[in-house]
């Protein structure tokens, strides 16, 4: 089966989404925008989502993590959570 490792950001508006996504594309890490502004628990450690297979996330997570481009910032995505910036680091 197909496995991913996947890091991200959870914000609660597109536009926070957004001013973030030009920060790291200006070269502030991932990580420490992830430990600085997500709302998810998952920002403590990087916004690092561990391995996971296709399903095991929601629609709209799994369709640019099994779809996306390795090791690039995507996002917005929203789901019912917020909406999330997303680096899929590996998939086998």
């Amino acid at each position: 089966m197909t496995q991913a490792t996947a890091r991200h950001i959870l914000v609660d508006s597109e536009a926070k989404c957004e001013e973030l996504k030009q920060a790291i594309e200006n070269g502030k890490d991932f990580a420490d925008v992830a430990r600085e502004h997500s709302s998810c628990p998952s920002g403590r450690n990087g916004g690092d989502l561990g391995s996971f297979g296709p399903g095991q996330m929601v629609p709209e997570f799994d369709k640019a993590v099994f779809n996306g481009e390795l090791n690039t910032v995507m996002g917005p995505i929203r789901t019912q959570f917020g909406y999330h910036l997303l680096e899929v680091t590996s998939r086998s």
